[in-house]
């Protein structure tokens, strides 16, 4: 049987504010600690919402260090980890695992990319090398590879491998992987329009873009399936699709930053090749945000 989940409910991935100077980590704080006062359940730092890809080293370890500093223990941290320099990631991860982090959010490797054979040797010698637990991160679309059903099989006993964030978008794959390890590994949605399905097959929660405008009410839809209550949290489900959708109009995180910057947490900054959303976006994503009362 799998050990306690590092978090059930809703994780955040947390978009980071940034300057062309630098991180804004007043900007940060403010932000940590607004998520954890709405009720959120976990963060996860540093990763495709967090631009991770666009901070260098430094910055990288020091959001992360940041973060773990200023939740002070009042929810689980994570942070992404995952490269497509297994060397990299493996010293990334342990310097992580160094300043507390509870978890570490594993991207599978893009551009190189790998064979099922090669994500397996990948994913265990990460998890050798870490003393805090693993979640791996499948999201073929950003990275062009998919973790097969059967290579979840291959992991799911080692001791630090504890889940799986599922973005592969396809339901018969994921309701494969359920089959296969949903016994030994905690299974969370990677899409925020995918939560009701995937908890109602025993999904622990979600990590989300969503619950960085609407923290608690996406851990509210989470703790409702977690409580069996699905009729309520379809009905979440569906109030939210169409802020969803508005804040996946534009390739992540460049609405979510939007987003937040319109509900003053950070300035509208990205890092290129990301730019600010079009205008027309933009009105549509300020217009589904007033709908649900974010604005």
């Amino acid at each position: 049987m799998i050990e306690k989940p590092i978090f059930e409910g809703a994780a955040t991935a947390l978009v980071t504010p940034t300057t062309p100077d630098g991180v804004d980590y007043p900007a940060f704080a403010r932000l940590i600690d607004w998520q954890i006062e709405q009720g959120i359940d976990a963060l996860v730092i540093a990763g495709t919402t967090g631009e991770g890809s666009t901070l260098d080293d430094a910055e990288h370890r020091a959001v992360v260090k940041f973060a773990v500093e200023q939740a002070a223990g009042r929810v689980p941290i994570i942070a992404g980890t995952g490269s497509n320099d297994t060397s990299y990631a493996i010293d990334l991860t342990r310097y992580c695992c160094s300043v507390g982090v509870d978890g570490v959010l594993v991207v599978t490797p893009y551009y190189n990319k790998a064979t099922q054979k090669g994500l397996a040797a990948m994913y265990t010698a990460i998890a050798d090398a870490s003393d805090k637990p693993l979640i791996l991160y499948n999201v073929p679309s950003r990275t062009g590879v998919n973790i097969e059903p059967s290579t979840y099989a291959a992991v799911a006993d080692h001791p630090m491998i504890a889940g799986i964030k599922e973005a592969n978008g396809t339901i018969s794959k994921i309701v494969d992987a359920f089959h296969l390890v949903g016994d030994k590994l905690h299974i969370y949605s990677g899409n925020d329009d995918q939560i009701v399905p995937i908890m109602s097959m025993g999904g622990k929660g979600v990590i989300s873009v969503l619950s960085n405008v609407l923290p608690g009410e996406t851990s509210k839809l989470c703790k409702l399936c977690l409580a069996g209550d699905f009729a309520g949290a379809t009905a979440l489900q569906l109030k939210y699709l169409p802020l969803i959708h508005a804040l996946f109009c534009e390739v992540n995180p460049i609405p979510a930053k939007a987003a937040m910057a319109a509900m003053g947490f950070c300035q509208n900054y990205l890092r290129m090749p990301l730019c600010p959303m079009e205008p027309a976006h933009e009105q549509q994503l300020l217009a589904c945000m007033r709908e649900v009362g974010a604005l």
